[in-house]
């Protein structure tokens, strides 16, 4: 190889101007490149220390590069230099999961469009809905016009149960989310949100068919890029768990375990599809193979030492959803439960205590164990004092309260737990209940009074669907059935009034008669008359012995006496069995003749002949045994047929033997 010349190496020593390497770094970070940009970056700043603009590209190099330990080592260099790298900053702590350090720090900067965007997914990663809903209203004044905001925006109010207003949010960023605007819209992300949203608000035909087009939009875009198709099929798995979902609710139980269970088993989706696709299936198949279900949730927990330390691998921690992770949670709690591993339930529930403070499932599930150890009491203490501590958010803990207390006959704790729920005080189903409770209580005034208070709410509403008929019908039959009459009476009447119902208007007439019998007579002539009844004499009506079948009942023409006509019926001759004589049935049938013959009374064992045994000295064979044998083998050699029987020894020849020994 010939040596450099002098002008070559004199070039190469020749410094780079910093304009030159600004202009690689551009055309790295360009490129994608983003070790490379790191790399020049630090070359600027060996040339140009300090330079504000090299250390923004060496950090975001960085962290395109997902390298956000070294992001924040080089935003620490620079905290001597007047450069405000605090987003920078937040973002790598996001990145981290370290929700809350970010968020502190975002608080003191201002509200940018940046700074909103980074805010409100940190405060969905949190589970914090309405303040992540708070920061996306606030970036409507920076006019932010992407699809991106407007697919977060609809995943934050899915999130935070509110999917009621994704239509009305939506349709003030001019969004239309039918199937056609969809389609045309050929976004793969905006269709399966909007299908989550349907999911939610229960619509789950429409929702099954903007999932079939985000899968066959998703499709297409990655056949175009060139995938593989088990790669198409792994980047499609959160539609294909939550196709498999929507058929798990629409009843195809089938479909969807089949759906799950592959894809565990191939492992054909990003670890948070297999994590759902996993608690989905443990939900469908419930008590059955719990061993299994613990073995595919063991795969999703990391091992540690301490028993309460609670935490899922990496790969989950930090895409898991709140919600997600209480289900995933909650689904171990009852399988070791139903495994009967109630230590290890204790720990676990332990453990979510202190990780989930002040949420509500860890609570359930400490009263699940508690009745599982048949320690009820303790239960009702414990969601007792979560509902006092948390009376905003205690509608699930007062329930189950109630349902343990009834189903222990504490039916005064039930009562009074389902009474401080609020939101269902009035609903059919609640009152049901309480009226019941207080009918095991002997309190007839109470579940009267609940009936009287749900009347005058429904009263009051303006719903489409109002329940104040059938209310007020369930008033009266219960209060007519404990002696109400007088209230009974003024239901039926104010039924009668409002809606006309024939069915009131005869119980105003039955129950008015025992009260006030110008009134039943009043509203009797309001009664339209039976075809048929016309001409009775009610006289001698009330002289027959009482009401008949109506198609057995005779019809009057005339109020003349009636003739009882009893209808004939035919002899039939019995059938005997062919040949049987009833003038001489002989013997009556063996009455056990059905029986197996060791079952039978007459039955008799046989017993062994005790005289062939063998005597003499050990190892010795009796002249019979052998003469036998010898007679058999000789009948077998001349004809072997299957029916011939050996030939029995003489008679006789044991007792000779016996004078010959006595002798």
């Amino acid at each position: 190889m010939p040596p450099k010349s002098k002008a070559a190496a004199a070039a190469a020593a020749e410094p780079v101007s910093v304009e030159d390497l600004f202009a690689a770094l551009h055309r790295h970070i360009e490129d994608g490149e983003f070790p490379q940009a790191v790399k020049v970056a630090d070359q600027v700043l060996a040339a140009s220390p300090g330079d504000e603009d090299a250390v923004r590209c060496k950090v975001v190099a960085h962290i395109k590069s997902d390298a956000t330990d070294k992001a924040l080592a080089a935003i620490r260099a620079a905290e001597r230099l007047p450069i405000d790298l605090s987003y920078y900053k937040a973002y790598c702590y996001y990145r981290q999961n370290k929700l809350q350090e970010a968020l502190d720090i975002l608080n003191g900067q201002e509200e940018t469009a940046a700074v909103l965007q980074l805010e409100s997914q940190i405060y969905y990663r949190l589970g914090r809905m309405n303040d992540c809903m708070s920061s996306y209203e606030k970036l409507q004044k920076f006019k932010v016009d992407s699809i991106d905001l407007k697919i977060n925006i609809i995943a934050a109010l899915v999130a935070g149960g509110r999917a009621p207003e994704v239509q009305a949010a939506m349709k003030a960023q001019k969004v239309d989310l039918t199937t056609r605007a969809l389609r045309d819209t050929r976004s793969f992300e905006l269709a399966y949100n909007s299908a989550c949203t349907l999911i939610e608000n229960k619509k789950y035909s429409e929702a099954k068919e903007q999932l079939d087009l985000a899968k066959r939009i998703g499709k297409e875009e990655l056949m175009v890029e060139d995938y593989a198709e088990d790669e198409i099929e792994y980047e499609l798995a959160p539609v294909s768990v939550q196709l498999a979902y929507v058929q798990q609710l629409q009843g195809q139980t089938q479909e969807a375990m089949e759906t799950y269970a592959n894809m565990i088993n191939k492992k054909s989706g990003d670890p948070s599809s297999l994590a759902v696709a996993t608690a989905n299936l443990i939900s469908v198949k419930g008590t059955k193979d719990v061993a299994d279900g613990l073995r595919k949730l063991d795969r999703l927990v990391e091992k540690s030492t301490a028993p309460n330390q609670l935490q899922l691998i990496e790969s989950l921690e930090f895409k898991l959803s709140s919600r997600q992770k209480e289900a995933l949670y909650s689904a171990r709690v009852l399988l070791l439960l139903h495994a009967n591993k109630i230590d290890q339930a204790q720990e676990l529930v332990s453990g979510l205590l202190a990780t989930f403070r002040d949420n509500v499932f860890p609570v359930l599930l400490q009263a699940a164990v508690h009745v599982r150890e048949k320690k009820v009491p303790k239960a009702e203490e414990v969601l007792s004092r979560y509902a006092e501590k948390h009376p905003d958010n205690s509608t699930g803990v007062l329930l189950a309260l109630a349902q343990i207390a009834a189903n222990a006959n504490h039916f005064q704790i039930a009562a009074d737990s389902l009474s401080k729920i609020s939101d269902i005080q009035h609903m059919p189903a609640t009152v049901a209940t309480l009226v019941a409770l207080k009918e095991r209580l002997n309190d007839s005034n109470g579940a009267a009074s609940v009936l009287d208070s749900a009347i005058k709410w429904w009263k009051n509403a303006m719903t489409e669907d109002n329940k104040l008929d059938m209310f007020m019908r369930e008033a009266a039959t219960f209060k007519l059935n404990h002696g109400r009459d007088k209230e009974a009476c003024q239901l039926y009447e104010e039924l009668v009034k409002s809606y006309g119902s024939t069915e009131a208007l005869a119980g105003l007439v039955a129950t008015s008669a025992r009260t006030d019998l110008a009134k039943a007579e009043q509203y009797e002539k309001q009664l339209k008359p039976l075809p048929g009844l016309q001409g009775i004499d009610v006289k001698s009506l009330e002289k027959t012995s009482g009401a008949r079948h109506v198609e057995q009942a005779m019809k009057v023409d005339a109020p003349e006496e009636v003739k009882k006509q009893k209808a004939k019926k035919r002899k039939r001759k019995p059938k005997y069995p062919k040949g049987y004589d009833p003038a001489n049935p002989g013997p009556p049938p063996d009455p056990e003749r059905w029986l197996p013959k060791r079952e039978r009374s007459t039955y008799r064992p046989k017993r062994k002949d005790k005289r062939a045994q063998v005597r003499g000295a050990q190892g010795s064979v009796s002249r019979e045994k052998h003469d036998a044998s010898a007679a058999n083998a000789g009948a077998t050699s001349s004809k072997p047929t299957t029916s011939a029987k050996a030939p029995e020894p003489p008679k006789g020849s044991n007792k000779s033997r016996k004078k010959k020994s006595r002798s």
